[in-house]
């Protein structure tokens, strides 16, 4: 059950973290992406990001 919790936590983070860079024009990739530049893309990517982070901190304990 840890290793899910770490996996899942670390795939979330990685998304999350995508979508705020994303959200906020760093990353254009894919250059196609309608997330590019949309702020709303980097908040929820914030809230993905915190997501993963308790699971990875639940997969510690």
């Amino acid at each position: 059950m840890r290793t899910l919790l770490l996996i899942l936590g670390l795939l979330a983070l990685a998304i999350g973290l995508l979508w705020i860079g994303q959200g906020t024009g760093v990353i254009n990739w894919p250059r196609s992406s309608f997330m590019i530049r949309q702020l709303q893309w980097a908040g929820y990517g914030a809230a993905l990001s915190a997501v993963g982070l308790i699971l990875i901190w639940q997969s510690k304990r």
